[in-house]
């Protein structure tokens, strides 16, 4: 059934409203908008209070994302598809008033495009939330992680450009804009390679990172001589997390071009080192012991490492070095402080004479008898 058909069926009344859109078509382009702005806005609140309604009820993950992600974007979706629905069902009468049909057009594609890109952020959460980046023993587990987020990133790129593209060609001027930036990826390249070479760099080099596999969320490393764990790969840069919760920004070139420290790249267990300075009279026996049952009334050793040595002789001390191995950094640091503090209470209270002193011996020296 057409409009006219429409207008027809409803009699005397529908010939009236006909007639008077008609001589109001301004008006009646503005009627429009209120009334698809209107209804979208009431499928809105019957689809919020549904949604709420079954979270209340029963707790369900993905419709807890889509409210927390993509609810913004489906409130301006709804009305601009209404609206775009109407003005094409009143086409005839919108000949003279191009206005309303143009902008039906462009607010649905970007509220599409929107929608979308919030949609593929519901996507990445949804497959992601059950596995636990936390755990530095899920090497697999991260690496996925890491590969879906940058693959949820890359095909937003994609959806943005042609969302943007589809907005040109809706535009008698930028079609050829919009075909050229489709079509013509030859041209496009060398254009963009010249103006923004950098950021192709560090595009590249995030698809490199991304299957390669050198960081991954939640990586323990160190950077620029500071201690992290990877919070965030992006495209273009990569967010380290670092021991006191500051953040470090570095572009993700960075993990291609220079040196850093992964302690996590193919096992979490790293090993710690506790150093003393002590006396050459230190009984380095009762400190092995010592550190020995240290560690195994300790949780946070992992039942691998734990070696006593003396590692380096002074002119005035004993370097004595305390070898032990842990699960992931951050209990070997723990760890090591644990074992260095009671260990100075231990020589303190049991082994004062092992502490570092400094020896000085006075010799007799003949005084000279004057000559008579």
């Amino acid at each position: 059934m057409n409009w006219t058909d429409f207008w027809d069926n409803l009699g005397p009344f529908g010939t009236e409203i006909e007639r008077w859109l008609r001589h109001n078509r301004n008006l009646s382009g503005w009627l429009m908008l209120l009334i698809s702005v209107g209804c979208g806005l009431l499928v809105n609140l019957i689809t919020g209070q549904t949604v709420s309604f079954i979270l209340h009820r029963r707790p369900v993950e993905v419709l807890a994302l889509l409210r927390q992600y993509a609810r913004k974007a489906f409130y301006f979706f709804v009305p601009s598809l209404i609206f775009l629905v109407v003005v094409n069902l009143q086409e005839r009468a919108l000949q003279r008033y191009p206005l309303a049909s143009r902008a039906a057009e462009i607010a649905f594609i970007m509220t599409t495009t929107w929608l979308v890109v919030q949609l593929l952020k519901v996507g990445e959460k949804s497959i992601i939330r059950r596995y636990d980046t936390a755990n530095d023993q899920n090497l697999q587990l991260r690496k996925f992680v890491t590969q879906i987020g940058f693959l949820r990133q890359l095909f937003t790129i994609v959806v943005v450009v042609i969302g943007f593209s589809i907005l040109l060609l809706s535009f008698n001027g930028g079609r050829k804009i919009g075909l050229s930036f489709l079509t013509s990826a030859g041209i496009a390249s060398v254009v963009i390679g010249f103006a923004a070479q950098r950021t192709i760099a560090n595009l590249l080099a995030g698809v490199q990172i991304a299957f390669t596999q050198q960081i991954r969320v939640e990586d323990a490393v160190v950077v620029e001589n500071e201690w992290g764990r990877i919070e965030e790969i992006n495209l273009t840069s990569v967010v380290v997390r670092l021991w006191d919760r500051r953040r470090m920004i570095l572009p993700i070139t960075y993990f291609i071009e220079k040196p850093f420290q992964n302690w996590t790249r193919s096992q979490a267990s790293v090993l710690g080192t506790v150093l003393l300075y002590l006396d050459y009279n230190v009984p380095v026996e009762r400190i092995r012991e010592k550190a020995r049952k240290l560690v195994d009334d300790s949780p946070l050793w992992d039942k691998e490492v734990c070696v006593v040595q003396v590692t380096d002789t002074r002119e005035t001390c004993v370097e004595v070095r305390i070898l032990m191995s842990a699960r992931n950094a951050g209990e070997a640091f723990d760890l090591r402080c644990f074992v260095r503090e009671q260990m100075v209470v231990f020589l303190r209270d049991e082994y004062p004479e092992s502490l570092p002193k400094t020896r000085l011996q006075l010799t007799e020296t003949t005084t000279p008898q004057p000559l008579s």
